[in-house]
């Protein structure tokens, strides 16, 4: 099946492997799928993933995190920000925290996929992929 917006449909289906309480879920296989994971693993939104290249194609299982008390998401919101249609840049001066900081801005920057605080560190800005809460 060929999508549109990978990024989009990685986003999608995490979303809703944790509405439906999936503990685990694959996707089809890409680099930038696996840095916006890493990034994702890095800020505790995700419990681990792994490349399966056993397959034909190879893919990406993500193993997903929930709260141990009382059985949440981890993830309460994760959004598209940047799409095909219409891409979204940020300078390193127009960096915002993203929900007093308790939220990350994932972006695609020179450097590599990182979050908002990273690229604030390196006073660099980026194409803006997601936000996540």
């Amino acid at each position: 099946m060929y999508v549109n917006d990978p990024i989009g449909d990685l986003l999608t289906r995490i979303r809703n492997a944790h509405m439906a309480k999936h503990s685990s879920l694959s996707v089809s296989a890409s680099k930038m799928k696996e840095r916006v994971l890493s990034v994702l693993l890095d800020e505790g939104f995700i419990a681990s993933y792994e490349i399966d290249k056993s397959n034909k194609f190879d893919e990406i299982k993500i193993e997903l995190k929930y709260n141990s008390k009382t059985g949440d998401p981890v993830i309460s919101e994760i959004k598209r920000i940047s799409k095909p249609s219409r891409k979204m840049y940020v300078s390193a001066g127009e960096l915002q925290p993203f929900k007093n900081g308790f939220g990350v801005y994932v972006l695609t920057t020179s450097k590599g996929v990182i979050t908002d605080r990273k690229a604030k560190e390196l006073n660099i800005g980026g194409e803006l992929i997601c936000s996540i809460w």
